[in-house]
């Protein structure tokens, strides 16, 4: 009779939520139900500096927690500037309403959604150092997001690197996912214009007998331009010593055998969203090709001072012939209403494409 009563009671509490679960007019489905997925999050501080856009962060985090299953999520990759400001104390009100510690709180609570349900991988960016950007490399970053934050990264996390005051911390870390039909693969999360040292770290990683035949995914802030250009220099001259993108590329993707997918954000501009992306294949001393592709949307909706980029984030598909990956480009905010839900997909070819890793 009890055992009757609890089956009743499940079934009861089932109903409620299927019946009270919130419904989506138009939400993402995996193409193949073999595949799995990741999602890439771009830059998120516009979001983040002004207090009445960071519950739009927040709906991209409750999205995607709430799609866990349904897109079989096995990861989150954010592309960097969690904050607009490191560490101001009196905001502009131009330029963010917030201040620095008001906008780690905020970025903090958004993946606190996350927590415990999926390892996210964040890099930082040059808005995540110094007093407003890169002056210097002190960033609040590790007291946000330490090592022991997310129980899912002690599956995952496999390795972590020494920030510039010589401290392991995740802004130079790798994570490990192993799956069924991409066999294991290799997140290596860069600090932002790394320093010699964190390139150093990350070539012995990749390259080391335990991961040397991993498909690695790198996953740093700056590397393309709208154009597909690497970048060959920046404008953060304080922040000394420092690597920019062409760099990188030669010290430690080129030279790799297992880099095979390169992510950024960074790059941004008060333009057509074809601008505010970018792809590139190039070779590697082994003549494997090597993906690398750009991701920003803070200027998504024409403003630097708007909503924060739409909600616009990447759905990576990972087919299950361990080679493909279907990339679509979809907004958890335009979904959501009836009224908007046809603009929840961008279609452009520059959004909606396949890459191959051979």
């Amino acid at each position: 009779m009890k055992y009757r009563r609890f089956l009743l009671t499940c079934t009861i509490i089932i109903h409620a939520y299927t019946a009270f679960s919130q419904i989506y007019p138009v939400n993402a489905k995996l193409e193949d139900k073999k595949s799995f997925s990741m999602i890439v999050i771009p830059d998120p501080q516009s979001y983040i500096k002004f207090a009445a856009n960071q519950p739009l962060f927040e709906l991209q985090t409750a999205w995607i927690a709430n799609n866990l299953d349904t897109l079989n999520i096995q990861g989150v990759l954010c592309t960097g500037d969690l904050v607009e400001q490191n560490d101001i104390a009196v905001p502009d009100y131009v330029n963010g309403d917030q201040t620095s510690q008001e906008q780690w709180q905020a970025v903090s609570n958004a993946f606190c959604r996350l927590d415990n349900k999926i390892p996210y991988i964040l890099c930082t960016g040059n808005h995540d150092y110094g007093y407003k950007s890169s002056e210097v490399r002190r960033t609040y970053f590790h007291e946000y997001f330490p090592a022991e934050r997310n129980s899912c990264w002690k599956k995952t996390l496999v390795a972590i690197g020494n920030n510039y005051k010589g401290i392991p911390t995740l802004e130079n870390a790798a994570y490990e996912l192993t799956t069924d039909t991409w066999g294991k693969l290799l997140i290596i999360s860069l600090e932002f214009s790394p320093r010699d040292e964190a390139i150093a770290w990350a070539k012995k990683i990749v390259n080391s007998p335990q991961y040397e035949k991993h498909k690695v995914i790198l996953l740093t802030h700056s590397f393309l331009d709208y154009k597909g250009e690497r970048f060959i220099s920046e404008d953060y001259y304080p922040m000394r010593p420092a690597n920019y993108p062409e760099a990188v590329w030669q010290k430690l993707v080129y030279p790799s055998t297992n880099i095979r997918l390169v992510i950024c954000g960074h790059e941004c501009h008060i333009t057509d969203y074809d601008e505010q992306v970018s792809l590139r294949m190039d070779n590697n001393q082994n003549g494997k090709s090597i993906i690398q592709m750009m991701f920003n949307a803070q200027t998504a909706d024409g403003q630097w001072h708007g909503n924060g980029g739409d909600c616009w984030l990447r759905i990576l598909e990972f087919k299950p012939d361990g080679k493909t990956i279907s990339v679509r480009t979809f907004s958890p905010l335009f979904a959501l209403s009836p009224t908007t839900s046809q603009f929840a997909w961008r279609n452009k070819p520059f959004d909606q494409f396949d890459i191959v890793i051979n």
